[in-house]
């Protein structure tokens, strides 16, 4: 595994690259979280050279400068260009897979073809309300009293210190899988400052990316859990206004994909690839 720091205008971008064969740029979620694509790349990186980072907002990328999504998109590119990847395949999770449909909605020549793991979409408010809805309804009666004081102070103050983020965070983790009384330990995950302002970026974004997407030719597969508490319309809804773009729904699994079925998000950008030729 190498060690990259690529340059922006507005200090760098720190991750890591490893493994051998058609190259992908995978984007983690939040925003404002830090790369926890380590499992997922690792699945990969026998058959893929595969590239990951920490988004601007934490180190040890820069935390220096406003984020946004049109930022959050030049930082993906100054990464590719840093490595050297002419068209790569670009890819993510979550927060990040709808950051990939920008960059493939934006920048459609500059990538091979797409990989989109349960993402927020592009139609509507892109599944958000139903996300969140569904991640509430889970959460472990013991545990709700708690959340809905969290979520009641961040809306009368707008924002929460990074530690009750941390915990509310924790508290809501069980509902992304399956069966929340079987959902494994939450990783070591850190939680930037000052990110609350990107969710009204990306709610006013979403107009224009459903704009955009409409006709995008760049092959693209959507890979999403049944079992999450993102709805498969999120995906299902942006792929049908893009021209070749496909959507595998994974039986069983939840937002967390290769943990709930490792395995699945390979095979299906193996599929699409060998489609392709």
């Amino acid at each position: 595994m190498t060690r990259f720091r690529a340059p922006t205008a507005r200090g760098e971008l720190v991750g890591d690259v490893a493994g051998t064969g058609p190259e992908i740029l995978l984007l983690h979620g939040g925003p404002g979280l830090s790369d926890y694509l380590g499992p997922l790349a690792e699945e990969l990186r026998d058959g893929y050279t595969v590239a990951t980072y920490t988004q601007r907002g934490l180190a040890p990328s820069s935390v220096d400068g406003p984020t946004s999504v049109s930022a959050h998109k030049a930082d993906a590119v100054a990464v590719a260009d840093h490595l050297g990847w002419e068209r790569p395949i670009i890819g993510g999770h979550s927060w990040g897979g709808h950051l990939t449909l920008h960059l493939v909605a934006a920048h459609p020549d500059r990538w091979r073809s797409a990989l989109v793991i349960d993402p927020l979409g592009a139609i509507g408010d892109g599944g958000m309300a139903e996300f969140g809805a569904t991640l509430k309804e889970r959460v472990p009666a013991a545990d709700r009293p708690r959340v809905d004081e969290l979520e009641a102070a961040e809306e009368a103050a707008g924002s929460l210190p990074v530690d009750l983020q941390y915990e509310h965070l924790g508290l809501v983790w069980p509902a992304y899988f399956p069966d929340p009384a079987q959902a494994p330990p939450m990783p070591e995950i850190a939680i930037a400052e000052g990110q609350d302002h990107m969710w009204e970026d990306i709610a006013s974004s979403l107009p224009g990316l459903h704009k955009a997407l409409i006709g995008c030719d760049v092959p693209t597969v959507f890979v999403h859990g049944e079992r999450s508490p993102m709805p498969v319309t999120a995906s299902t809804e942006s792929a049908e206004v893009m021209v070749n773009a496909s959507v595998d729904v994974v039986e069983g699994a939840g937002h967390f994909i290769w943990v709930d079925a490792p395995g699945a998000v390979r095979r299906s950008l193996d599929h699409m690839l060998h489609a392709l030729g």
